[in-house]
């Protein structure tokens, strides 16, 4: 659902939902953003520019007190300190109000990453991550590099919960700047090209 092709523009016109949808380009500039989020019982504001400088693992999600979503964002901080440890930022997202992030974060018993809201869904648009039936996000995953690069991306059915281990393979993958096989692991060989 990511389109690899020519990297230099920042989004480009695709048909995967709507010809008018725009597609975020691997190894082309994230799209950029600002939102207001939860974080640790408080209201604030994050860019995406903020970031710079450090990975980024950008997950978006249905919706705050639903049945999977909890699952993951609880998934999330328990990779957290290993996030942390790779310089990776953790931020979730939907268009779920700031109320209802703050009050699904403790009912959840905290956790140490902002969740961001998308009210006017622009970002999950830009994205592609808004189902326009529901309005709501879907279950999408960016890994973004340090310089602001999207270098990896993957979609989720709602049935499906994404796996926050594969984040961080990935992840581990990513930072090495080699090919790694299926199935490669910390530590495990890498492909020479040629």
């Amino acid at each position: 659902m990511v389109y690899t092709g020519r990297p230099s523009p920042q989004i480009v016109e695709g048909n995967l939902w709507s010809r008018r949808r725009p597609v975020v380009v691997l190894g082309a500039d994230a799209p950029p953003f600002g939102l207001s989020g939860v974080h640790q019982g408080q209201v604030k504001e994050f860019r995406l520019a903020d970031y710079r400088g450090r990975w980024v693992a950008l997950f978006f999600y249905p919706e705050d007190f639903s049945f999977i979503c909890p699952t993951e964002v609880i998934g999330f901080q328990k990779g957290y300190q290993e996030f942390q440890a790779l310089g990776c930022e953790v931020l979730g997202i939907s268009s779920d109000p700031l109320e209802t992030h703050r009050a699904w974060v403790k009912e959840l018993g905290g956790i140490d990453y902002p969740l961001l809201s998308d009210p006017t869904k622009e970002v999950c648009r830009r994205y592609r991550a808004l189902d326009e039936g529901t309005g709501r996000a879907v279950r999408a995953t960016y890994i973004i590099d340090p310089e602001g690069l999207v270098q990896y991306g993957v979609f989720s059915h709602k049935n499906v919960g994404r796996s926050v281990e594969e984040t961080l393979r990935v992840l581990k993958a990513l930072q090495t700047g080699r090919q790694c096989p299926e199935g490669w692991r910390p530590g495990g060989p890498t492909v020479e090209p040629g």
